[in-house]
C-alpha cells in the first residue's frame, strides 16, 4: 500500500494506415513535456488524482495518417525512455501511465506499442505497475498485454468518452497502488478484421457488446473489462479484435474474457454500417434526388481521422462528372483535399479570381495522377491551426475545399468559417466514416459512400499479406477459433 504513489506519464499517440502513402514525422506531431504535458489532463472530469505524484516524461500526438517514420520514432521513443530511466533513477517510480492509441505503425516495426511497453518494463522492472488508456481501434498484441498491468479503451464509437477512458486508466492505477493490489489479467484475441465504421456503438451488435462492460467491471474481483475492435487498415500480425479483463479473481476474469470474446466472434457477421451505402455515383445520385437538407455523404475511403492520406481526389471527379452539378443546377460542398500548391495559386488569385489548378496526389496516393479543377475562388482562410491556408474553388455547383495540410471536417463551424452553408446545398461530402456527433446532430439524412483510399471500407480488396490467417472476413469460411484466454 502506497499513500502517495509516484507515477510517470508519457506516450506516443497516432493511428496509422499502412495502406496510406502519408508518412508521419516531426511536422505532424504535437509534442508536450513537463507542465504542458500535465496540463493535457486538466480537461479530465476530475483531473489528475491528488493522491499521486505525477512525473511528466514526453507525449507526442498526431492526426491519424500513414506510418511513422523510423527517424521520428527513434527520436521520440529514445527521449521518452531516457526520461523514464532518469526519473526512475532519481527516485523509484511506483507506476507508469502510458497515453497511447494502440494502432501506431512505424517503418520497420510490426508492433510499435508492444515494443514500447516492453522497453518501459525493462527500465522499471516487474514490480512497477503500468497502465494504458487506448482507442478501441488499437491492437492488443501478446507483447503489449504481457507488459501492461492495466489497460482500458473507449466504450463509445464515435469516441465521445475519450476523456473518461483516460480518467479510468489513471484512477485504476492509483487505486491499485494505494490499496496494494497486484492486478491479474485475462487476454484473448478474436480473429476478426473489422473496419470501425461497422462497429458504431449507436448500433447493434456493438451497442450491446460494449454496453455489457460496465456490469462486468462492477463485479467483485474485476477492475476493468475492455474490448478492442482492432485496426483493419494496417497489415500487421497483431491486427485483430482483442479482449482484456483485469481484476483480482483469476477464474472470474478468465470466464468474462472468454464470454466477451465468444460474443464478438458469434456476432462477426452481424456488424454492419450505420446507414445506407453506395458507390460514389450512387451516393451522389441519392443526395441529388432527396429533399432532405443537410444531406451528408461520407467519402469514407480517404478519411484522414482513420488514417487516410487526405489527398485522394476520386469523389471530386465524380461530383464534377454529375451533369446537374457541372451545370450548376445542383450544388455540393466537398471537404477536402490536401493541395498546397493549388492553395497558393488561389491565394495569389484572390477572392473572385479564376484558377486552373491540379489537385490530388500531393502525398502520393496510389490511385493515380492529380486531376484538373477550374473555377472561381470563393473563399480563402489563412493560417488555420490544422490545415494551414485554406481555399474554396467553385466549379459549376461544386464547392471544393482545398487545404495546405491534412485537415478533418468534423464541425459545422468548419464550413461556416469558410462562408459555406451546409443547409443551402444539395449535398455535403465529407472525408469521414460514421458521422461524428456535431455532423450527426446536424444531418437530416446521410449515406456512406464506399470510395477508394488508404482506409477503404472494403477490407477484402485491400490485399492484406501480413495479418495472421485465417481471419474473418478474409477467410469467411474459417472454422471455430480457440478463444481460451491467457491469464497472468
Amino acid at each position: 500500500m502506497i499513500t502517495s504513489p509516484r507515477i510517470a506519464v508519457g506516450g506516443v499517440h497516432i493511428e496509422s494506415s499502412t495502406f496510406s502513402p502519408h508518412r508521419a514525422a516531426d511536422a505532424d506531431f504535437t509534442v508536450t513535456r513537463d507542465a504542458d504535458l500535465l496540463a493535457r489532463y486538466d480537461a479530465l472530469p476530475t483531473g489528475l488524482s491528488p493522491h499521486a505524484r505525477w512525473v511528466p516524461l514526453v507525449h507526442a500526438r498526431a492526426l491519424p495518417g500513414g506510418a511513422v517514420t523510423a527517424e521520428f520514432w527513434k527520436k521520440i521513443s529514445t527521449e521518452l525512455l531516457d526520461r523514464l530511466a532518469a526519473a526512475h533513477a532519481a527516485e523509484p517510480l511506483d507506476g507508469v501511465y502510458l497515453d497511447i492509441h494502440g494502432a501506431m505503425s512505424v517503418e520497420g516495426v510490426t508492433d510499435a506499442e508492444g515494443e514500447l511497453a516492453e522497453a518501459v518494463r525493462a527500465i522499471v522492472g516487474p514490480d512497477v505497475l503500468v497502465s494504458a488508456s487506448m482507442d478501441p481501434h488499437g491492437n492488443v498484441s501478446r507483447k503489449l498485454a504481457e507488459n501492461l498491468d492495466l489497460a482500458t479503451s473507449h466504450r463509445m464509437s464515435p469516441h465521445e468518452d475519450w476523456l473518461l477512458t483516460m480518467q479510468r486508466a489513471q484512477d485504476n492505477l492509483v487505486a491499485c497502488l494505494r490499496e496494494g493490489v497486484r492486478p491479474r489479467k485475462a487476454w484473448v484475441t478474436v480473429p476478426v478484421l473489422l473496419g470501425g465504421e461497422k462497429a458504431c456503438t449507436r448500433d447493434e451488435p456493438a451497442k450491446g457488446l460494449y454496453g455489457a462492460l460496465p456490469a462486468i467491471e462492477a463485479l467483485d474481483g474485476v477492475i476493468d473489462a475492455a474490448i478492442w475492435i482492432g485496426y483493419a487498415w494496417a497489415d500487421e500480425p497483431r491486427c485483430k479484435a482483442a479482449v482484456l479483463v483485469t481484476g483480482t479473481d483469476a477464474g472470474l476474469i478468465a470466464a468474462k474474457a472468454r464470454e466477451l470474446a465468444r460474443g464478438w466472434w458469434e456476432a462477426r457477421g452481424d456488424f454492419g454500417f450505420s446507414t445506407r451505402t453506395a458507390d460514389a455515383d450512387g451516393a451522389i445520385a441519392e443526395a441529388m434526388e432527396s429533399s432532405e437538407r443537410p444531406f451528408f455523404i461520407s467519402d469514407s475511403g480517404d478519411n484522414p481521422t482513420a488514417g487516410g492520406s487526405g489527398d485522394v481526389p476520386y469523389t471530386l471527379t465524380r461530383l464534377l462528372a454529375h451533369p446537374g452539378l457541372a451545370a450548376g443546377d445542383k450544388s455540393a460542398i466537398w471537404a477536402s483535399v490536401v493541395a498546397p500548391e493549388a492553395v497558393a495559386v488561389c491565394v495569389a488569385a484572390g477572392l473572385g479570381g479564376r484558377v486552373d489548378v491540379e489537385v490530388g496526389g500531393a502525398l502520393g496516393y496510389a490511385g493515380g495522377a492529380s486531376v484538373p479543377l477550374s473555377g472561381t475562388v470563393t473563399s480563402i482562410l489563412r493560417d488555420d491551426a490544422t490545415g494551414g491556408d485554406l481555399a474554396v474553388v467553385t466549379s459549376g455547383g461544386v464547392h471544393a475545399i482545398l487545404t495546405s495540410r491534412r485537415k478533418p471536417y468534423h464541425y459545422v463551424s468548419d464550413f461556416t468559417e469558410l462562408g459555406l452553408d451546409i443547409a443551402a446545398v444539395d449535398a455535403v461530402v465529407v472525408k469521414i466514416g460514421y458521422l461524428v456527433p456535431d455532423l450527426f446532430d446536424a444531418a437530416a439524412d446521410w449515406i456512406l459512400a464506399l470510395t477508394p483510399g488508404g482506409v477503404d471500407q472494403d477490407i477484402v480488396r485491400l490485399g492484406h499479406g501480413g495479418v495472421v490467417r485465417p481471419i474473418y472476413p478474409l477467410d469467411a469460411g474459417m472454422g471455430e477459433p480457440d478463444l481460451t484466454p491467457v491469464v497472468w
